[in-house]
């Protein structure tokens, strides 16, 4: 079954999936050249489906491995909208990044949309697995995470869906430190699982809060295991670019960038996008850095 689904202009599959790491975690995968996007989907009433997503002239189509119903296309098509960011407009900001040599060739590479989870659940708990560590240990994490917990793929029993927050509720912080090494995360990932599986909180309606960005940051950073880092990175995923997600390497670019090398912190990071307002996060993402090299 193949279904069509539109993109608001200028969109190109390939820079989203090239747009972060995302596309290493399970359960993404793409081809050599991120001309296509595969990903392992559990639909709301449990049923495991596998995805091939591909570029069309006016968005992408989807292809999945069985027959749907209506309410199961409805509930795909929803998920790709939103990972893909296909109904996104960015052109305020291209219009601003058209006098930065730095982001002026953004709106013709159709950069700005960030490669997303079908849930905001499965995006903070990625976003958690990037925390003080290194990224190889992210994956090996999120790896041994969904082969552990996640429903795997009649097709192709070795590939498995990202884990529901029912799942992880009901296992407890020995097994998860054990089977998928999560280290000091499992309480952190434990209890959100619970508080999801619950009904105590409701990530989902986050993506679509009517809040101020300074209000809905501090409901993530009001989940455990979530800190102003990773609220920044969830932010951004939420198309909220007011933050800038500061880390060891973000400080490194702004040194190399401005300082001659020469050592900073957050605050010169800040003050290199300050001027860029709700758009600063977007901006630090797709800056053409000067510096590559780990």
């Amino acid at each position: 079954m193949k279904l069509i689904l539109s993109a608001y202009p200028p969109f190109s599959l390939s820079t989203v999936i090239q747009s972060h790491g995302w596309i290493q975690l399970p359960a993404f995968n793409t081809d050599g050249e991120a001309k296509e996007l595969t990903f392992v989907y559990r639909l709301t009433p449990g049923k495991v489906v596998g995805l091939r997503i591909q570029e069309t002239d006016s968005g992408v189509s989807v292809e999945t491995d069985c027959q749907l119903s209506q309410a199961e296309q409805d509930d795909i098509a929803c998920k790709v909208t939103w990972m893909l960011g296909l109904d996104q407009d960015y052109s305020a900001f291209y219009a601003l990044a058209s006098n930065e040599p730095k982001l002026a060739y953004m709106q013709e590479r159709a950069q700005g949309r960030v490669l997303r989870c079908p849930t905001l659940f499965e995006d903070v708990i990625k976003t958690i697995l990037t925390t003080n560590t290194l990224w190889a240990h992210t994956i090996r994490m999120a790896d041994a995470l969904v082969l552990e917990y996640g429903d795997s793929l009649p097709a192709d029993p070795a590939r498995h869906a990202f884990p529901t927050a029912e799942c992880l509720a009901a296992t407890d912080e020995e097994s998860l430190r054990a089977k998928a090494r999560v280290g000091y995360r499992a309480p952190y990932i434990l209890g959100l699982a619970r508080a999801v599986a619950s009904g105590d909180l409701d990530l989902e309606a986050l993506k679509t809060a009517d809040l101020y960005t300074t209000e809905l940051r501090k409901q993530l950073m009001a989940i455990k295991g979530v800190g102003g880092y990773a609220a920044a990175n969830l932010l951004m995923l939420l198309g909220r670019y007011a933050y800038v997600p500061v880390d060891s390497w973000a400080i490194k670019l702004v040194s190399h960038e401005w300082y001659n090398g020469e050592p900073v912190g957050q605050p010169e990071v800040e003050k290199a996008f300050e001027h860029w307002g709700e758009w600063k996060g977007l901006a630090f993402w797709f800056w053409d850095w000067s510096y590559h090299n780990g």
